[in-house]
Formats: structure tokens, C-alpha cells, sequence
């Protein structure tokens, strides 16, 4: 694998809170980011994302730079045109295919051969996002996860079509910019991470409905246990350690029992109905006041870049 990715000029395209986070990790390494939205208005709005993220990255010892000197890598733009002369492009637009396609049509009739071009979708294959290029080949997935400046990992999915310089300099680029890339090999639905989310929230929300247990106790026991353990060791690893014959015996008796339907959606589906869809709307399985909202995301977020730091050393 290459030492180096050998860009310095990065593009990203969508200016909501991933694509402002995205544009501020790279930033804080030292790129160049053009950062494009037709509306100057959001363009303001995503700087000043922008400057909440750097504060909180500082405030947490994440970057020496000063917020002038981030800034001064965010360069904003309103033309497409003005992405010529990256040698990455990602977007963070929303997650529906036509919009994205039309996107990466428009894009591969402007920019340069060596231009790699990549979504940082969670949800769409590669081979289906990257259909109707002329050049699939240098298409990529580059998953960031939300908030991208406090959580390291990257999810990087090629495609069958996806040549190996690209998976290399990608995955080059990535840990040049402090980012965890981990490289999945067969695309699959999902990916890695959003497979075992929803794999727990399927069980999750099979607990609850069974009257077992209510949603806040369901969430203290994975932020007391479970939560804590795999920050360090992953399950594959808790198994190791715990000896593989004991996770048989207890797996062969315990699997069997566990959600396998759909049925247990009902438990979202009935509140999303009712207009109660979370954090937005003010009210999902708990009542989300703004004053709440706003410390679990602070709680949240200056957690995670605790453990950022830590992980950097």
C-alpha cells in the first residue's frame, strides 16, 4: 500500500452536519477543502458549523491549529467547475440514489482523470451508486460516522469495478487525516457498522416490547457494560478472551431466543405514525426539551473526543 495518498486538495459537497464535519477533519490535517453549495446561505450556515466543531476538537486538545488558520483550508464554493482541481471528492448529500447519480454524471464531465470520486452514503452498494459512470473504476465509499471530527472510524467500501490505487490512496488519505479506516472487502447491505447497530436494535427494541425491561434501562445497561467493553475490545475479541467453548455453550442456548422478526419495527413505527420521531420532533421513546438535547449532545460528543485523544496518545 502506498505510503502516501499524495492529496492535498480535497472536495466535499453537502454543507449539513456531515459534510461540514468531513470538511472540518480534513481541514484540521491540513488540506485544502472546497466545500460546495449552491446556497450561499448554507455555505454561511456550514461555516459556522464548521467553527462549533474546532472548538470542540480544541477544547478537547485535538488540533493545535488556530480557528483562522482552519478556516483559511475551507474554501467555499457555488460551482461544481470550482471542484477541478481536487483529487478527491465526497458527498454528503441526502441519501437518495437519483440525486446522488445525477451528482457523479455531472462531476465526471468536469474533473481530471485521476479524480476519485466518493459518497459517504450508509445505506447504497457501491456497484449501485457508481451504475452509469463511464469510469466506475475510480469509485469508492468512504463512510464517516457521525460526528465525524469525535468518532475516527471510515468505513471504505470499493466496488467490484473499483481499482486498487483508489482503495489505496483513499485508505492513504484517510489515516493521513487522523482518520480509522477499515476496508470492507465485499460490499454487503449496511456495510459493517450499521449490520451490528441495527442487529442490537432489533434486540433492543424485541426487550422492550416484551415487557422485560423499559428503554431506559435497556440504554443504561449498554452504556454501563456493553458500551464500555467494546470501546476496547470488540466482540470477536470479548469472545476470545471469555474462551470460545463457553460463548458456544452459552450462544447454542441463547440464539434461538433472540428477535429474528420485523414485527419488533412496530415499536418505532407506531411513534413515527404519531409524529413522534425523536430528537426533531422533541419526543421519540424519551421527551427530548431542547435543554436536554442539547446536554446529551455535549455529554456525547465531549466523551468521544476524550477518548480521541486517548486513542492518538
Amino acid at each position: 500500500m502506498e505510503n502516501s495518498s499524495q492529496i492535498s486538495r480535497v472536495g466535499v459537497v453537502g454543507t449539513g452536519l456531515m459534510g461540514s464535519g468531513i470538511a472540518a477533519v480534513f481541514a484540521a490535517a491540513g488540506r485544502t477543502v472546497f466545500l460546495f453549495d449552491k446556497d450561499p446561505k448554507r455555505l454561511d450556515e456550514a461555516r459556522k458549523k464548521i467553527v462549533e466543531i474546532y472548538e470542540e476538537m480544541r477544547g478537547a486538545g485535538l488540533t493545535s491549529l488556530s480557528q483562522a488558520e482552519i478556516l483559511s483550508h475551507i474554501k467555499p464554493v457555488s460551482e461544481l467547475a470550482d471542484l477541478r482541481t481536487v483529487g478527491f471528492i465526497i458527498e454528503a448529500v441526502p441519501e437518495v440514489l437519483e440525486i446522488k447519480q445525477a451528482l457523479y454524471r455531472e462531476l465526471e464531465t468536469m474533473v481530471a482523470e485521476g479524480v476519485i470520486l466518493a459518497s459517504n452514503t450508509s445505506g447504497f452498494m457501491p456497484s449501485k451508486l457508481s451504475e452509469f459512470l463511464a469510469r466506475p473504476d475510480r469509485f469508492i465509499v468512504a463512510h464517516f460516522w457521525n460526528p465525524p471530527h469525535a468518532i475516527p472510524l471510515v468505513e471504505v467500501v470499493p466496488s467490484q469495478h473499483t481499482s486498487a490505487p483508489v482503495v489505496e490512496r483513499t485508505i492513504a488519505l484517510l489515516r493521513e487525516s487522523r482518520a480509522e479506516p477499515v476496508l470492507v472487502e465485499k460490499e454487503i447491505p449496511g456495510f459493517i457498522g450499521n449490520r451490528l447497530q441495527y442487529a442490537i436494535l432489533r434486540e433492543a427494541l424485541a426487550i422492550v416490547r416484551s415487557g422485560a425491561a423499559s428503554p431506559e434501562a435497556v440504554d443504561t445497561v449498554m452504556k454501563a457494560s456493553l458500551g464500555r467493553r467494546y470501546a476496547t475490545v470488540g466482540p470477536l475479541e470479548t469472545a476470545d478472551l471469555g474462551g470460545l467453548d463457553t460463548f458456544l455453550t452459552i450462544a447454542s442456548h441463547l440464539m434461538p431466543e433472540l428477535a429474528k422478526d420485523e414485527d419488533v419495527l412496530n415499536l418505532m413505527r407506531t411513534r413515527v405514525e404519531a409524529g413522534d420521531t425523536g430528537l426533531r420532533s422533541g419526543k421519540g421513546f424519551y421527551p427530548w426539551p431542547p435543554e436536554r438535547a442539547g446536554e446529551v449532545i455535549k455529554r456525547r460528543n465531549a466523551d468521544l473526543l476524550r477518548r480521541r485523544l486517548a486513542d492518538l496518545g
